[in-house]
Formats: structure tokens, C-alpha cells, sequence
């Protein structure tokens, strides 16, 4: 007989060491490539309209916001037909530079899919957002859309 017995072998241990390393790395990577876009609103949050047929509206870092509605600093004025685009406010007139400055931040090829979003609060005339159509039409962005909630009409 032997003296030395033969050890079964068994599963070695996960080494769990560079776990740590892997998670800060895939942090850092998504903190890198993520980005937020974020307009702190000159408006009040507009009360949007409500309608019955909502669709959601795909690509939206497509998507261009024109907000209409009623400036929280009396300095841009009373009533609720105040436009934002971006972080400032603005006139109808300068959309079509908005609009192409927009159409610049995009490859060629997305620019068919770009779609102009107008979140215009329930009390805004109809006038205004007229003005800012015209002027949609003029720089050829032809796709809008008007954003609501869904739901029946409140009277």
C-alpha cells in the first residue's frame, strides 16, 4: 500500500477578484456615452389638450420640441402664446433657424425622420401656432405632431 492517497479534484473557485474592476469600467463607459438632454423650462408646464386617438412617437432623439404657453418671468410677457425653443424664448420668426440648426446636430440620412413636436398648452391660440406651421412650411419640416394626453374631451 501506498502511503500518499490521491486527492479527487474538484471545481475550482471562481475568482472573483476583477468583478469590482468590470463593474466601474461598464459604470464609466454608459456615464460616458449616455447623454441627457435637458430644457429646464422658461413656461409653464403647458396643460396639453386631451384627444382620443394618441400614438407615441418613435425615434425620439429625433424629435424637436417647440413649447408654447405661458412665461413664468412677466418680462417675456402676459397670456399664454409665449414659444420656446430650447432654453429661450422666442418669436415665430425664429423657428426656421431652429429648425436648421436641428437639422444640423443629424446625419443626412436622419433627416427625413425628424419630427417637429408642439406641446402648446390648452389655453394658447390657435393664431400662433398657425405662425409657427407657416413657418415649419417654409424651412420644409413638414412632419408634426401635437402632443396631448389621452383621454375624452373636459368640458
Amino acid at each position: 500500500m501506498s502511503k500518499f492517497k490521491k486527492k479527487k479534484k474538484g471545481i475550482p473557485a471562481v475568482n472573483t477578484a476583477a468583478l469590482p474592476d468590470i463593474v466601474f469600467m461598464l459604470l464609466f463607459f454608459f456615464m460616458v456615452i449616455t447623454t441627457i438632454r435637458d430644457t429646464s423650462l422658461k413656461i409653464e408646464a403647458p396643460k396639453l389638450p386631451s384627444a382620443t386617438e394618441v400614438k407615441k412617437l418613435e425615434h425620439k432623439s429625433l424629435v424637436s420640441t417647440i413649447y408654447v404657453g405661458k412665461a413664468k418671468d412677466p418680462k417675456y410677457g402676459t397670456g399664454y402664446n409665449q414659444i420656446q425653443l430650447n432654453d429661450k424664448i422666442a418669436t415665430a420668426d425664429d423657428v426656421p433657424q431652429f429648425i436648421l440648426k436641428e437639422r444640423e446636430d443629424v446625419s443626412e440620412g436622419e433627416i427625413p425622420y425628424m419630427t417637429t413636436s408642439i406641446k402648446a398648452d390648452v389655453k394658447s391660440s390657435v393664431g400662433v401656432i398657425t405662425d409657427i406651421r407657416l413657418k415649419l412650411r417654409d424651412v420644409n419640416a413638414l412632419k408634426l405632431s401635437y402632443s396631448s394626453t389621452q383621454g375624452a374631451e373636459d368640458n
